[in-house]
């Protein structure tokens, strides 16, 4: 499975998913929550990279699958809920021969000791240098592959997690959905959503759930006692899907 960049899921998912669909929505799962990896241009080694403060940083090796010399470009992006500045990164920029790799370090460098899970962007960036002789003076557009994968920062101590979408809770109004996550861990799922019984809906706002933050969305149906989310795993592939308890 292979992750391309932040598509997002427009409508509300038919409660009646036959096996085609189901497929399909886990292969856009893998697309959503990761960044493309298989591709020409500059393709890292991970769908994801995780920094553990215990260890102050992490390496990830970026490889130009293209035929020619590359300037590859590092990119660090926050978040919009999280605009604190955590990392940095090195080299920012290097030349990278063909089929050959350049490593990549994320240094941690928080003033502080860490208490939740962060959640940040990379973008790796392959831009094409040098051009032949016979396209020497004409015209041309050229056009670069960007990677935009996720990084979570994990706390010194904290435990791994496999399932931290199971401590999520989810509370009814009528109309009103509300989600709250009060682990210390990112929850990344889809942003479709179904209510049972029956055969309600609602779309989240975004493809993650913060430590200790709240969302709450308009669903279509009152009186729904459970909640079904596609969840997934840390590297971002799709798992079963989950089931949990409402509160009315």
């Amino acid at each position: 499975m292979s992750p391309l960049p932040n598509p997002h899921f427009s409508q509300p998912v038919n409660p009646m998913i036959s096996p085609n669909r189901a497929r399909r929505l886990g292969a856009c799962l893998v697309l959503l929550f990761c960044g493309p990896l298989l591709a020409d241009g500059m393709v890292p080694d991970t769908s994801v990279v995780i920094v553990n403060e215990d260890d102050g940083e992490a390496s990830v090796s970026v490889t130009n699958t293209d035929d020619k010399l590359a300037l590859l470009h590092v990119t660090l992006e926050d978040i919009p809920e999280d605009p604190e500045p955590l990392l940095f990164v090195t080299p920012p920029l290097a030349r990278v021969e063909p089929s050959k790799s350049q490593l990549i370090r994320f240094i941690l460098q928080s003033p502080k000791p860490l208490e939740t899970q962060r959640l940040k962007r990379v973008i790796f960036e392959g831009m094409p240098q040098g051009r032949s002789t016979t396209e020497a003076g004409h015209a041309r557009v050229g056009v670069t592959v960007r990677q935009n994968l996720p990084v979570i920062v994990h706390p010194k101590g904290l435990a791994p997690n496999r399932t931290p979408w199971t401590g999520l809770s989810w509370s009814l109004d009528q109309t009103q959905l509300t989600v709250h996550n009060p682990t210390p861990y990112v929850v990344r799922l889809a942003q479709e959503l179904r209510l049972l019984p029956g055969t309600g809906s609602a779309l989240l706002p975004r493809t993650y759930v913060l430590p200790g933050e709240t969302l709450s969305v308009t669903a279509s149906a009152a009186g729904a006692t459970r909640v079904q989310l596609q969840p997934a795993t840390v590297y971002g592939f799709a798992v079963a899907p989950y089931e949990a308890p409402i509160t009315l």
